[in-house]
């Protein structure tokens, strides 16, 4: 049985809906901003987090209020129907990606809400126990020149936290070899998909062939291989590259170069709820491995992907970790990994991160 037929037919009552703007400032320029979406229905509620990063999106939305036509009794299934035929965005959104990243949190709210009403958990559902999960830190090296000032401030908090590490053009060979020698890099996230944003990367064959000797148990997700002597520089390397960014369905895995051994998944990215548990049943199928990502969740959607890595992908270096880990400066006293399982009595949510 398809991992989603498990849920597909929980029903769902749906009365209304409210919206709440979250916002952080993560960096001098730099301030997030997402939406948690509350369905009411029943006397219960349930939560889910939009993390669109155009804060005019999110502007637009809460502005347009909740006008979107989703009362009424569903099943999951007929909700996530309804939803396909509805366009949430009172105008059109700058990146057509963010038309998943929406949807997502639509449907991640209707899961609880469905799971309250019917007063049980995602892992009664789907037969699985929540197991410990590992997590990893993902910052940018600031300075100028870069340093590892960053890395050291959050193991400061945490010895053993790992991290997943953005390479920029301006990382020197010297600043590469005292990552290598500090041991604590999981991923390496080359960014050759986000040409012409604000984390654009330059394609650097040089710059990839050194992260990759320097950490050789490090993945390398999302490399530009369009650049000839950027793929060969990766070729011995192969088993260690990893996708992301270019993947929203199954389709998409199957559409890759070459078979992935292991990949990044995102929930955000993939949309609909049976999108996102097709790409757990293919990988399980084809034992591709899988870590979780997260896309800078201030609320109940970062607890929501702890929930669903306890689930599905406990073990491997999940870029999950509790949002405070973001802040330029973290507090003292944050959890170390792995974080224990901490569903709550009902519903999709991870106690230590419910909004």
């Amino acid at each position: 049985m398809a991992t989603y037929d498990l849920i597909a037919d929980l029903p769902v009552t749906i009365d209304g809906y409210e919206l709440e703007r979250l916002s952080a400032q993560l960096g001098p320029t730099f301030t997030r901003v997402t939406t948690v979406i509350r369905l009411r229905g029943a006397g219960h509620d349930g939560i889910g987090e939009d993390v669109i990063y155009e804060s005019d999106d999110q502007d637009a939305q809460l502005a347009a209020g909740p006008v979107l036509p989703i009362t009424g009794a569903f099943t999951l299934a007929s909700l996530a129907a309804r939803l396909e035929e509805v366009d949430l965005f009172p105008t059109p959104p700058a990146r057509e990606p963010s038309r998943d990243y929406r949807r997502w949190a639509y449907e991640s709210a209707a899961l609880d809400l469905a799971l309250r009403q019917s007063e049980t958990t995602l892992h009664a559902v789907l037969g699985r126990e929540p197991r410990p999960v590992n997590f990893v830190a993902s910052t940018r090296l600031t300075g100028e020149p870069p340093t590892v000032e960053g890395v050291r401030k959050r193991r400061a908090i945490a010895p053993n936290l790992r991290f997943k590490l953005d390479p920029e053009n301006d990382w020197t060979p010297e600043l590469i070899d005292e990552l290598a020698a500090l041991d604590c890099v999981d991923t390496f996230d080359l960014k050759g998909f986000y040409k012409g944003t604000v984390v654009e990367v330059q394609t650097d064959p040089e710059l990839y062939r050194r992260c990759a000797e320097a950490v050789p148990g490090a993945f390398l997700e999302d490399p530009d291989l369009s650049v000839p002597t950027a793929a060969a520089a990766l070729e011995p390397h192969r088993d260690r590259i990893t996708w992301d960014a270019p993947l929203h369905s199954v389709a998409d895995i199957e559409a890759l170069p070459f078979p992935p051994q292991t990949i990044n998944s995102k929930p955000s990215r993939f949309g609909p709820l049976e999108r996102l548990l097709a790409v757990y049943d293919h990988c399980a199928e084809r034992g591709i491995g899988i870590y979780g990502g997260g896309q800078g969740e201030l609320g109940c959607g970062r607890g929501q992907l702890q929930y669903l890595a306890s689930l599905f992908h406990p073990d491997t270096p999940n870029d999950i970790a509790p949002s405070q880990y973001n802040l330029p400066d973290p507090p003292a006293g944050l959890p170390a990994p792995p974080l224990e399982p901490a569903p709550s009595a009902t519903g999709f949510r991870w106690e230590a991160n419910t909004t």
